[in-house]
């Protein structure tokens, strides 16, 4: 019996070192020089991320199978990649972190099933799924191994699109093939200095194409969050990454069989503001949709995405008595908040986003149109704009609009109104609703009497002041129903969350039919 007992104490002494040994992936050398980056470790962000001793990892002891090139002399602790659970803010959350200090946290066949077995895992059990994005790239020394461990990866996030959230935070590098994955889930959150993706990188680019360009400019935060609209957060460091990343999951609920978590808050929820101040004198002249969208919302505190592309377009998470919603409001500060290709495109995917998580929708309206010209037409402003609409019309969850001013052509279906299926129109009196604006109805309409008379500008001016007083004013739209209130407002909080609560409930059942979750 001593015998065995000694035994079991030694094979319990021989786990333990082996666990201690895994759980200094690349040792105390490589994690300093991460340090001198200002960057954690995988170990370190986990620690960071979750709430003090919830996390349970999986996988600890998977080791990869390859005996090429000198890989079976090569150990890669927890194959480069962390795996588990715990809890972030008292919910269930899953990880995958990789980290770099091991082989470069390159991705190879069992670093791949790593995380496929994460992504099933979360989608099994309802928990979001939060992807820590720091690797080298491919395992090239598994060849075939590897490029068919990228494609269980990505079939895996696809299965789980729609039924649970997904977020990616690039932290390092994700180049090639890796960077696909963080792409495919919800929302990206990147590191200003030290997150990098791209499709290839510059050494390859070179070799390829001939062009030479650096790291920062072909793939860093510029290139993602304002030009390629691929990025939908910005954040300095490792630190707020995480911060950022437990501020978004407090708006999500943690599946589509759940609402999203509603929190208690002293903030007034018929409290009134002061909004027809922020409006210039001249409908034409810009004013900062942002004021209105803080004045309205919980303590004034808007989690804003994609806010440094098609800023002409805003959206983002706020909260009204507590209830998490999404916000869809057009910028007049940016291209008179005029709905082009690119912010069509952030619109509907925001949009299809909040309808598959039961998050509410409140858009905020000032827009002309879509914008129009041969760039727009060319580059498919037609396809891209109607995203836009068919999100709004396929969206089951509380719709609600609020028409500030301008309300013209596409952009008043692009923006939400009754027929493409709003549960609720509210106007203010500044409010114009009409096919388009006065000015280019009367150029259209009474083009033939301006021109042939003896004072042509004054018959302009009187045309376009009649077809203003007749159409282009919020009245006309509530007579006939299409506005169901012209509001105070001082009053659109209140409104905005008496419709909320008029809406807890809806329920909406469509014909079935086969469709895919993926948002595109």
């Amino acid at each position: 019996m001593a015998d065995q007992s000694d035994k079991g104490l030694d094979k319990l002494e021989d786990m333990k070192a082996r666990r201690e040994h895994i759980l200094q992936m690349g040792g105390p050398k490589a994690i300093e020089k991460r340090h001198s980056k200002g960057q954690m470790s995988a170990r370190e962000r986990i620690s960071y991320f979750f709430d003090p001793g919830t996390f349970t990892e999986i996988g600890l002891f998977v080791k990869h199978r390859t005996t090429a090139f000198g890989m079976d002399q090569r150990e890669i602790p927890a194959e480069g990649v962390v795996t588990g659970f715990g809890k972030v803010n008292g919910r269930h959350v899953v990880v995958a972190a990789e980290d770099f200090t091991a082989m470069a946290g390159t991705f190879g066949e069992y670093h791949g099933k790593k995380f496929v077995r994460a992504i099933d895992f979360a989608k099994e059990n309802g928990w979001p799924f939060v992807g820590m994005n720091d690797s080298g790239g491919a395992r090239l020394h598994e060849g075939m191994d590897t490029l068919e461990s990228y494609g269980w990866l990505f079939r895996s996030q696809i299965l789980a699109s729609g039924i649970i959230p997904q977020i990616a935070l690039l932290m390092g590098p994700c180049l090639g093939g890796q960077a696909y994955h963080p792409i495919m889930q919800d929302f990206l959150i990147q590191t200003k200095h030290t997150g990098f993706m791209g499709i290839a990188g510059p050494a390859f680019v070179k070799t390829q194409t001939g062009e030479e360009i650096s790291l920062e400019e072909l793939s860093g935060y510029k290139a993602h969050a304002i030009k390629s609209g691929q990025t939908h957060v910005v954040t300095e460091d490792d630190a707020d990454c995480l911060d950022k990343c437990k501020e978004l999951l407090s708006f999500l609920p943690s599946n589509n069989k759940e609402k999203p978590p509603r929190i208690q808050t002293d903030d007034n929820p018929e409290r009134k503001e002061d909004l027809i101040s922020l409006l210039p004198a001249h409908p034409s002249e810009p004013f900062d949709m942002y004021e209105v969208i803080e004045k309205i919302v919980d303590q004034g505190c808007f989690f804003e995405t994609m806010g440094l592309h098609a800023r002409n377009i805003i959206t983002g998470f706020a909260r009204f008595n507590g209830r998490p919603v999404g916000i869809v409001a057009t910028q007049p500060k940016w291209m008179g908040g005029c709905i082009n290709i690119d912010a069509a495109d952030k619109g509907a995917r925001f949009v299809r986003f909040c309808d598959l998580f039961n998050i509410p929708l409140v858009t905020l309206h000032d827009s002309p149109g879509y914008l129009i010209g041969s760039q727009q037409d060319w580059g498919g402003i037609l396809r891209h704009g109607a995203k836009l609409l068919f999100a709004w019309a396929d969206a089951t969850v509380p719709l609600i609009a609020i028409i500030i001013r301008k309300s013209y052509a596409g952009a008043h279906f692009g923006m939400l109104d009754k027929s493409i299926g709003a549960d609720f129109v509210f106007a203010w009196p500044t409010a114009r609703i009409t096919i388009v604006g006065a000015d280019t109805a009367a150029s259209v309409i009474f083009a033939r009497e301006i021109r042939e008379a003896d004072k042509p500008d004054e018959v302009r001016a009187k045309r376009i002041r009649e077809f203003s007083e007749m159409y282009e004013n919020p009245y006309c739209a509530a007579e006939r129903g299409y506005v169901d209130d012209v509001i105070d407002p001082s009053d659109t909080r209140k409104v905005i969350n008496r419709a909320l609560d008029a809406l807890e409930d809806k329920c909406v059942t469509r014909p079935w039919r086969k469709y895919s979750n993926i948002n595109l």
